[in-house]
């Protein structure tokens, strides 16, 4: 078997705030959309990441993922972050911060799930 990606899908009860922390926030594109039907997706693009914003509320209630964003310039990301949309970084990770398996990490969360940006 050979795979070439992984593409997460993500339930939020609001679909405007996956938008605001993958379009606004992490500057990711539309890459397609039905957001004005009966039940509001889109799957949005950086770099060859791929992820489905789904707008479902009972689904959104039961799962709350949490997974890694790996990049070469924590720095980078974390200014334009920090500046721009402080009220996303995570309380518990607000600061880029070495950690003890070597990488640096710091976080964001919105009201559906965790992203931890990482640099090794």
């Amino acid at each position: 078997m050979n795979f070439t990606k992984l593409v997460p899908s993500i339930f939020y009860a609001d679909i405007k705030s996956g938008l605001k922390i993958f379009i606004d926030c992490l500057e990711f594109t539309m890459g397609h959309q039905e957001l004005q039907t009966a039940n509001p997706f889109c799957l949005v693009e950086k770099n060859g990441l791929r992820i489905y914003l789904f707008q479902n509320k009972e689904l959104a209630g039961q799962f709350h993922p949490e997974f890694r964003l790996e990049t070469n310039d924590i720095e980078e990301v974390y200014n334009k972050v920090s500046s721009k949309f402080p009220e996303l970084l995570h309380p518990n990770l607000s600061k880029v911060t070495l950690r003890p398996w070597g990488a640096k990490e710091f976080a964001l969360i919105d009201e559906q799930l965790g992203i931890i940006v990482q640099q090794w």
